[in-house]
């Protein structure tokens, strides 16, 4: 999964189980209300004065250490 601003919270804690650590590190607390479906991480953390850019840094780090899956 590539993540940007614009992907949607809900979506990032659907695809990685360790994503919520992630967004906690970064005091986004979206992860238990409504806004997390429907809310950009950019619209999350701007509305808590965080900047979006090191949370979509270290969420793409985190999926890039993801190996394929072989069936």
């Amino acid at each position: 999964m590539r993540v940007t601003k614009d992907t949607i919270i809900e979506d990032v804690l659907k695809a990685h189980p360790r994503a919520i650590e992630i967004l906690m590190k970064h005091n986004l607390g979206c992860i238990a209300c409504m806004g997390a479906t429907q809310e950009s991480i950019e619209m999350g953390a701007r509305m808590h004065g965080i900047d979006p850019e090191p949370i979509v840094k270290e969420l793409n780090e985190l999926f890039g250490e993801e190996k394929p899956r072989e069936d």
